[in-house]
């Protein structure tokens, strides 16, 4: 939620709303003779999810080779799952 602050008393207290920015991640309005004029919040970091698919396209792919040996690994590591006892970890 974003909390409505005079320039003035943020100015006054500026580290300590910096602080709150960056340590709680609150946001304020700044607001000058009762209009805003600024807001103070965290900056955005990460991807957005709509910049998945061109980040994927991006990334190295596989020659075919490669690709198959890693569905053999894969398929070996699942046979090899399918073998082992499950056993509980609570029972004595």
């Amino acid at each position: 939620m974003t909390q409505a602050l005079t320039v003035t008393e943020v100015a006054r207290n500026f580290a300590e709303y910096i602080n709150r920015v960056s340590y709680r991640g609150e946001c304020f309005l700044l607001m000058r003779g009762n209009k805003p004029v600024a807001e103070l919040r965290p900056v955005s970091s990460g991807k957005k999810l709509a910049e998945l698919p061109s980040l994927l396209a991006s990334l190295p792919h596989l020659s075919h080779a490669e690709a198959t040996h890693f569905a053999d690994d894969l398929a070996t590591a699942r046979e090899e799952l399918a073998r082992v006892e499950v056993r509980d970890p609570w029972a004595c």
